[in-house]
């Protein structure tokens, strides 16, 4: 199972909905690949330390002599690698847009990787562009974080209209996971209201299990932990392992 986590909206929660999940899963016993096409990095920099990276994505989708294989790095998590980024990869819109195999190209790299591992987990950058596109050509699925305010969802209907494009031709085979609420005050009236504007819209591609707003999340990237080791015992913790039962019952 190859999942992108997307939305073209900024500051959703989308990075710490990767980390976490992909530490979830691995937890289980799975092997499992986080692939890092944000060029800012927090999904690399959540487990490594980007100065001691070789080569990243950015090699990977541009230069055709560096295999997917060769930038894969363990994390300190069992069962958890991660293909990392780089800014670097902030120039491949410019550098695939009107290439013929564009939105192909990590689908067809991924070949001699993906069957290495049970689940892979894609991050990717606030944009519908070219990288994005990439990682739904390349998934069986996609998950959308939608953070729980007056925003939320702002631009909803571009990212669903380009899955459905990609569904139409490139990959039809690409499933709508869910939409997960992220960083949720459940005190607020605002925040109820929106739960249930967001549960009007998708219904039951809605998952139950909602993020609320933690510290404790925020605070896990900087020590380089998920939130399983960094604490385990948190609200985060016990909701991201809760989402985690319901991605895998889902697929």
């Amino acid at each position: 199972m190859i999942i992108t986590v997307a939305n073209q909206k900024g500051g959703v929660g989308k990075t710490t909905t990767t980390i976490n999940l992909a530490a979830a899963v691995a937890n289980k016993g799975f092997k499992t690949l986080l692939i890092d096409l944000d060029p800012q990095a927090n999904s690399t920099m959540s487990y490594v330390d980007p100065r001691s990276v070789g080569k990243s994505m950015y090699d990977v989708l541009v230069l055709e002599d560096v295999p997917f294989s060769e930038v894969i790095v363990p994390t300190p998590v069992a069962n958890l690698s991660v293909a990392p980024s780089r800014i670097a990869l902030a120039k491949l819109e410019s550098k695939l847009n009107g290439e013929i195999d564009g939105p192909y190209r990590l689908k067809d790299k991924m070949k001699d990787v993906g069957n290495q591992y049970d689940y892979i987990f894609i991050d990717t950058p606030p944009t519908l562009g070219m990288i994005t596109v990439n990682a739904l050509v390349a998934s069986t699925h996609v998950l959308v974080p939608i953070q729980s305010s007056y925003f939320a969802l702002e631009g909803t209907d571009d990212l669903l209209e380009t899955i459905d494009k990609i569904k139409a031709r490139p990959n039809p085979n690409l499933q709508l996971l869910g939409v997960v609420i992220t960083m949720h005050d459940k005190r607020t009236t605002l925040a109820r209201d929106i739960h249930e504007q967001i549960q009007q819209v998708f219904g039951e591609r809605l998952f139950d299990t909602i993020i609320t707003k933690s510290i404790r999340l925020e605070e896990s990237p900087a020590y380089k932990e998920s939130i399983f080791s960094f604490a385990p015992r948190s609200s985060g913790a016990m909701e991201y392992y809760s989402l985690s039962e319901e991605i895998l019952a889902r697929v």
